[in-house]
């Protein structure tokens, strides 16, 4: 493993980074997508990352979000509502409990995907997947008492 992402994978770990990182991460990567017109996300530098646009919960209005995700090979995404270790759930997660139908802009790419919120021994087999591809969420999930809601993108 590079060191750059050892190195990462420690300071995402702090609660400091938990901290700042939500604050200047997402605004960064909006700014950078539009900018490129959709092709290069900054934070997916070191993470894969798509820019979701999901209807809010409560507001019903389009929500643009950019998370990091963890592409499968079957060609769907595994979102992990970690919040980076902090209470309560991002808000994102019940935007797509509630409004499952969303798009998102991968590599350019604007798909239109089902939100599935995973449980039981698939989420368990997700779980352990995520840990081996950023092994931070261990670390986040240990922060918190809520279980990390873990989400499948499918292509509709």
């Amino acid at each position: 493993m590079p060191v750059g992402v050892r190195l990462m994978q420690k300071v995402s770990s702090t609660r400091t980074f938990a901290k700042v990182a939500p604050h200047f991460i997402p605004a960064m990567d909006r700014a950078v997508h539009r900018l490129t017109r959709g092709k290069v996300l900054l934070s997916a530098q070191m993470l894969p990352g798509l820019i979701l646009t999901a209807k809010g919960a409560k507001s019903g209005q389009p929500r643009v979000t950019p998370l990091a995700c963890m592409p499968e090979p079957a060609g769907t995404w595994l979102l992990i509502g970690s919040n980076f270790g902090r209470d309560g759930h991002p808000a994102w997660t019940g935007n797509l409990l509630k409004h499952p139908d969303v798009e998102v802009s991968w590599r350019g790419e604007t798909i239109p995907v089902r939100a599935e919120l995973l449980a039981g021994e698939e989420r368990a087999a997700a779980w352990r997947a995520a840990l081996g591809f950023w092994p931070p969420y261990a670390t986040y999930q240990a922060r918190v008492e809520r279980e990390i809601r873990l989400f499948r993108l499918t292509r509709r």
